[in-house]
């Protein structure tokens, strides 16, 4: 969507440039999902101060990595296994901003543990 511009021969009058607007795209993943809320909930809250279009936080599909060993080293003995499983959690974020602001609300502090994933799409 284009802003209307009057247009003024008179000296004195710039055109004003207009703020090319981009979709942007954050996707955080973690292991531990109360850091992650709270890094998604800060991200929110700063795009809402700047009155920003925000879609989100989407939750996508938990990943579970399983990994099944038999507990015994060399083969003899019970049959035993152990399982061991990580979860990892995913959320995604589409602001609509300048790329000026975006690099303002992304410069909080982030939680370790917290991958950010940022696509800028026009």
């Amino acid at each position: 969507m284009s802003a209307y511009v009057a247009k003024t021969n008179k000296p004195g009058y710039e055109e004003a440039a207009e703020v090319q607007e981009h979709r942007i795209r954050i996707t955080l993943s973690s292991r531990n999902p109360k850091s992650l809320e709270k890094v998604c909930a800060d991200l929110v809250h700063r795009a809402k101060d700047k009155s920003l279009k925000v879609r989100g936080p989407v939750r996508l599909p938990t990943k579970q990595l399983v990994i099944t060993t038999r507990k015994s080293p060399n083969g003899n003995g019970s049959k035993t296994y152990d399982r061991f499983e990580m979860k990892i959690h995913k959320r995604l974020i589409d602001l609509v901003s300048p790329s000026e602001i975006v690099k303002q609300i992304t410069s909080i502090s982030i939680e370790p543990g917290v991958e950010v994933e940022v696509t800028i799409a026009n």
